[in-house]
């Protein structure tokens, strides 16, 4: 019971999977416009919404296994190229809709 607290395993695949979800919609050097990159941008943040609620209902996350989820989040999207600022207001984004 203890040792499941600290397997975050699902939650970091999660993460990743909402990052690769994200980088495949919107690549980091897609070229848009800021018009276009926010109407895109909203779009696929509704989409992610949906599977953050579902995630969080089918799944205790407890505060080390969304930091983890995070973590993952943030490093893929850093490893896509993605600015750094952006991706703090993603993961920010992210972490606050799995609360």
């Amino acid at each position: 019971m203890f040792f499941s607290w600290f397997d975050a395993r699902e939650a970091q695949n999660f993460g990743t999977a909402m990052a690769r979800f994200f980088i495949e919609r919107i690549p980091a050097n897609a070229g848009l416009s800021e018009k276009q990159f926010a109407s895109k941008s909203k779009q696929v943040l509704e989409k992610m919404n949906h599977q953050v609620i579902d995630f969080r209902r089918q799944n205790k996350l407890n505060i080390y296994k969304t930091a983890q989820l995070g973590n993952a989040f943030k490093w893929a999207l850093k490893d896509a190229g993605y600015e750094a600022g952006y991706i703090d207001k993603l993961t920010q984004w992210l972490v606050a809709r799995l609360q």
